[in-house]
């Protein structure tokens, strides 16, 4: 016992009294807000809290892949893509591949498969917050509990964790995914190959591939594009025909197939662009140019913090280019403000510690804004139509008019869609999420090019905040 106690840092107690802390936080919070998440969705109208039409392209596209209760025509020679005839309907636009994916999930009845989409949602939610609090830095399983119960509760009251369950998407896998492998040593030999199949399913992952390679993690990158080529490979062997559409008939790059680029549901670039000019050919050639921009510099600027030892806010700046640069990036694509806050929160919480009291407030006021602007505020605030009291679907992004998607696809791009007519407040609003994430971009370049004129850091936690030399108090705080 007396070895123990003349072993024992001086700084012991007060971490496990942080600790504990953290993880009774973590607990409150989780717990309120699920309950407050399910209370909604089981009192409200089922149409309001579940409309699983992406999980039903999902499910028919892995129907048409196992050939069962097929709900195409079967005279149809390349169903996957050729399905639905009626240009009504959502069309599969995902990989071949990822069609082979959905064909395992499409054993599952239909009568069940929405609710169990949702608890895989909740669990990926809160795996992608555990990786975050590891690539953060945290050793304590006690602290990553924590830390990773409160990031999943900030994630149940953000839109686009909301969108991603209402729709049945799958944007919390591939996030829990990515961040999982990504988290692994540099020395392990399949590192890199989670993240292709990633890109396998959606393309937009594939941007990792850049960041592994630029960041000397070499043997990663190459994992990662072997598990990319491994996906089309397959899906030229299992599904010969709708490869050959898809991949070399160029269905990959026809933005337009997936809807509208000019929606206000579509927070890229290209929709951005495409609203403010008026149309999709005009902002053509500057879309392409802000693309070529956002690129170099976010990739450079991932590099700079990769180096600084800030693996996770390199991470989120790929990331961030890909909803950049993706030609569709919805607004259930955004769920990667989940680590976004949480990074927040880590750095705030740091400084804090440290005595730097003005960054401390910047950071948390950082991550209280994503907060707030991806916050899904009732539709009423703004006279949606909804069938019960809240309706909680709806963010900042749908304040303003937009037109039905159906319009695009009877009468093609047309100068009286109402997104290229928004006003004043509307293109704030219209427009949050992707100038948020600008904002964000511009912040990390900042925090990047600071951290370039520092000195290096040891690790993702060995600074109060991004940018400025490691104390004492910091240091030890790493060790939580």
């Amino acid at each position: 016992m007396e070895e123990r106690l003349r072993s024992a840092k001086p700084g012991q107690p007060a971490q496990k009294t942080v600790k504990s802390r953290l993880l009774v936080f973590g607990v409150v919070a989780f717990a309120v807000v699920l309950a407050g998440w399910l209370i909604y969705a089981f009192s409200e109208p089922l149409s309001v809290t579940l409309y699983p039409v992406d999980l039903r392209v999902y499910l028919d596209g892995g129907l048409i892949v196992r050939h069962s209760s097929p709900p195409y025509q079967a005279s149809l020679q390349y169903p996957l893509y050729d399905w639905p005839k009626n240009n009504e309907a959502l069309k599969f636009t995902y990989t071949p591949f990822a069609a082979l994916f959905f064909a395992v999930v499409s054993v599952i009845p239909w009568s069940i498969l929405p609710r169990v989409v949702q608890v895989a949602n909740l669990v990926f939610l809160f795996a992608a917050a555990w990786f975050t609090m590891d690539l953060l830095g945290y050793k304590s399983r006690q602290a990553r509990l924590g830390g990773a119960l409160l990031g999943a509760a900030a994630g149940l009251l953000i839109e686009p964790v909301f969108r991603t369950m209402y729709l049945g998407q799958i944007n919390l896998l591939l996030m829990a995914l990515i961040l999982w492998d990504l988290n692994q040593p540099d020395s392990r030999r399949w590192k890199g190959l989670a993240t292709g199949i990633a890109a396998g399913i959606k393309i937009i992952p594939g941007i990792f591939i850049l960041y592994l390679l630029l960041t000397k993690r070499y043997r990663a990158g190459v994992m990662e594009i072997i598990g990319f080529v491994a996906t089309i490979g397959l899906g030229f062997v299992l599904l010969p025909g709708d490869s050959k559409d898809f991949w070399l008939k160029g269905l990959f790059f026809q933005d337009g197939r997936t809807g509208f680029t000019g929606w206000g549901g579509n927070q890229s670039l290209r929709g951005l662009i495409t609203r403010l000019m008026g149309s999709i050919d005009a902002a053509t050639g500057t879309w392409v140019l802000a693309v070529v921009l956002a690129t170099v510099i976010g990739l450079a600027c991932a590099v700079l913090l990769d180096r600084a030892g800030h693996t996770l806010l390199a991470i989120l700046m790929t990331a961030l280019v890909g909803l950049l640069d993706s030609p569709i990036s919805w607004d259930h694509h955004w769920v990667w403000v989940v680590p976004g806050m949480m990074a927040a929160g880590h750095y705030a919480a740091r400084a804090w510690q440290a005595g730097r009291r003005r960054a401390a407030l910047g950071c948390g006021g950082v991550g209280v804004a994503l907060l707030l602007i991806f916050a899904p505020w009732p539709g009423s605030l703004w006279s949606l139509p909804s069938t019960g009291p809240g309706n909680f679907v709806d963010g900042l992004i749908w304040a303003g008019p937009n037109t039905a998607v159906t319009k695009y696809v009877k009468f093609g791009d047309q100068p009286w869609f109402k997104e290229y007519h928004w006003a004043g407040l509307q293109n704030l609003s219209g427009n949050a999420y992707i100038l948020a994430g600008l904002a964000m971009f511009v912040l990390l370049t900042v925090v990047a090019l600071r951290t370039r004129a520092g000195a290096r850091v040891a690790g993702p936690a060995a600074s109060a905040v991004p940018g400025t030399p490691a104390t004492p108090d910091a240091s030890a705080a790493a060790s939580v």
